[in-house]
């Protein structure tokens, strides 16, 4: 039964041929011996890393020079055709590297060789994991030879381990470009585009941290530092009439209209108060008022005195009030 039949058309369409030649036949596949690593006057290395998630595993065997040049390279798999594949093509991006170059090739470089157009994934999203294998095996050879940890190869820490992106650069990208969806993270980074794990909790594996719980909380924190700024702003008199709450901004209008207007009304014996401030769909504030003492039944109110309140608070506030008596 032929490979097709066993994965389905469809499904296996999502691989890249790239994928299927080395699935059937990994270039660099095999063992260095200790025996021939001193025969050739190389150091050995051999590290192995397995994925919980899946159960395959990985076995590394580097042979490094007297320039921690990699002049050698082979792989040993046990899991699926994926994870062969992904093996294959890391050994080869490895060869002829520095070892300090080498460990900085990720999972994407994996994936992005792997593909047959820039633009189609090399591989269906649920089997990202089989690349991370591959970069976190390298992580584990380079720290043998180098004597570090495998974790000190990381900046920060990763969120989306498919796509590489760490819980900084997510956070960042946030509040630079103002995002309001994980759908607009996944865009930005391509965090959440394979697995998908590490969108919310109950995917294929369990993370640490999820792109709607980092979204909230950077939400809310983008949310009180701008209550902060529009505060500061309020008490230095800075604040844009668009940026005020409701509240904020009848108290501007109150304010303009105590210092330019109320006082030619009262002279007349007159006066006004605000009643209501609505937001309208077109972008407009309508500001509902009422007129008091000589003012109320006044023709002059709807016409010449209202062209001059409403003229005074758009050229002080904004060009999108309307003044509308009640």
């Amino acid at each position: 039964m032929g490979k097709e039949t066993l994965l389905g058309g469809a499904l296996w369409d999502a691989y890249s041929k790239k994928v299927q030649e080395r699935m059937d036949n990994p270039t660099h596949l095999g063992v260095i011996t200790q025996e021939e690593a001193d025969k050739r006057g190389y150091k050995l290395i051999v590290a192995d890393h397995g994925a919980e998630s899946c159960g395959d595993a990985v076995r590394l065997y580097w042979l490094v020079d007297s320039n921690d040049v990699i002049v050698d390279a082979k792989f040993k798999s046990f899991g699926c055709g994926t994870a062969i594949a992904s093996s294959d093509m890391m050994v080869e991006l490895c060869l002829n590297k520095r070892v300090q170059d080498a460990v900085k090739i990720t999972n994407l470089d994996v994936e992005s060789a792997l593909r047959d157009d820039p633009d189609t994934p090399a591989v269906p999203g649920q089997k990202m994991h089989c690349s991370v294998m591959a970069y976190d095996v390298i992580k584990q050879a380079a720290g043998m030879y180098l004597g570090k940890n495998p974790e000190d190869f990381e900046d920060d820490i990763i969120v989306c381990e498919c796509a590489r992106v760490s819980l900084g650069t997510i956070k960042e990208v946030i509040k630079l470009n103002n995002l309001k969806s994980v759908e607009e993270i996944t865009n930005y980074t391509k965090a959440g585009a394979f697995c998908k794990s590490c969108i919310k909790s109950g995917g294929h594996e369990k993370r640490d941290y999820y792109l709607v719980d980092i979204l909230r909380d950077v939400r809310a924190e983008m949310d009180a530092e701008e209550v902060k700024r529009n505060a500061a702003k309020v008490d230095l008199g800075e604040l844009n009439f668009a940026e005020m709450t409701t509240v904020q901004k009848v108290k501007a209008i109150d304010k303009i209209i105590d210092e330019n207007i109320r006082p030619m009304l009262i002279m007349d014996g007159g006066n006004m108060e605000i009643i209501d401030i609505k937001e309208t769909s077109d972008n407009f504030i309508d500001v509902y008022i009422r007129y008091l003492g000589a003012c109320n039944g006044c023709a002059s109110g709807y016409s010449g005195t209202l062209f001059a309140i409403e003229s005074i608070l758009q050229e002080k506030l904004s060009d999108r009030i309307r003044i509308l008596p009640i």
